[in-house]
């Protein structure tokens, strides 16, 4: 089973969890159900990804206990002012069905729009209100991190940002530790162009393990919070199945050498504009 990792309010999150996004909102609530029975806890969603009703449905389907479940939404990208933003924090709490959610982050910064330390300072207001247990953050640089904790005094638990093996982001990540800030990977698996890569295919066959499954466990070693996503049963079932082996100190170098500069598939947090 996943390690809880302890974030810097006292709360604990697992380390392996499920994202959903681009999930179908149709096929959402089995997915997650799928999860939950195979062992995951942590459930990843968003405002934006449109399937929070799907998770909502899965989680009051669920054989586990609420309170075994640890729940992630977001804050879109448009409702970063405060009356907005608690619109929309309401919205996601009815489209979940829950009282209280475990951890809410603001989506991205907008950084054109300069209104994410007001974002900041309600997801601030709503955690001191009790709605929230833990508050975080998704696709802030540096500098984005600088500001809001500058101007609140309140240190993210979590800054959840692109990170695989081609693209690492160890200067942030460096950042991250020395802020007592945990670091969570979305599109661990490099949205899918890693699967194939030759490099990791021979560490994989070392260990008699699937690719996705290998890229999972160097995660897991470099102890960050990780999220891969998938809608089929049987890959939600092996993505969980990373327990029973460990990367040696050869493997760990060889992918730390696959690193690169320009290995980003998404958006650029400096430059992503985009509303939703």
């Amino acid at each position: 089973m996943p390690e809880l990792i302890t974030l810097n309010d006292g709360t604990a999150i697992p380390q392996l969890g499920l994202g959903v996004w681009q999930v179908d909102h149709g096929i959402t609530a089995d997915v997650v159900g799928w999860a939950i029975k195979a062992g995951y806890r942590l459930i990843d969603t968003a405002e934006g990804y449109h399937n929070e009703e799907g998770v909502g449905e899965a989680i009051r389907a669920a054989d586990v206990p609420r309170s075994e479940l640890y729940i992630t939404s977001k804050l879109r990208n448009g409702a970063h002012a405060r009356d907005a933003a608690l619109r929309a924090f309401d919205d996601t709490m009815e489209k979940l069905g829950i009282e209280r959610i475990d951890l809410f982050l603001i989506h991205w910064p907008v950084p054109s729009r300069d209104k994410y330390v007001e974002a900041w300072k309600t997801l601030i207001e709503l955690k001191q209100a009790g709605r929230i247990k833990s508050i975080g953050v998704s696709n802030f640089n540096r500098d984005h991190l600088e500001r809001i904790i500058g101007e609140t005094g309140v240190v993210p638990v979590a800054n959840q940002i692109e990170l695989h093996p081609r693209f690492q982001q160890r200067a942030l990540r460096e950042f991250h530790a020395g802020h007592d800030i945990q670091t969570e990977s979305w599109s661990p698996l490099g949205s899918g162009r890693l699967l194939g890569d030759p490099t990791i295919g021979g560490i994989a066959r070392k260990h008699g393990k699937s690719v996705a499954q290998t890229i999972i466990r160097w995660h897991l070693q470099q102890g960050l919070i990780v999220i891969p996503k998938s809608v089929r049963q049987d890959r939600i079932v092996a993505n969980f199945d990373v327990f029973d082996f460990e990367l040696d100190a050869q493997d760990l170098a060889t992918i730390a050498g696959m690193d690169s500069a320009d290995g980003r598939n998404g958006s650029d947090p400096a430059t992503a504009s985009f509303l939703f």
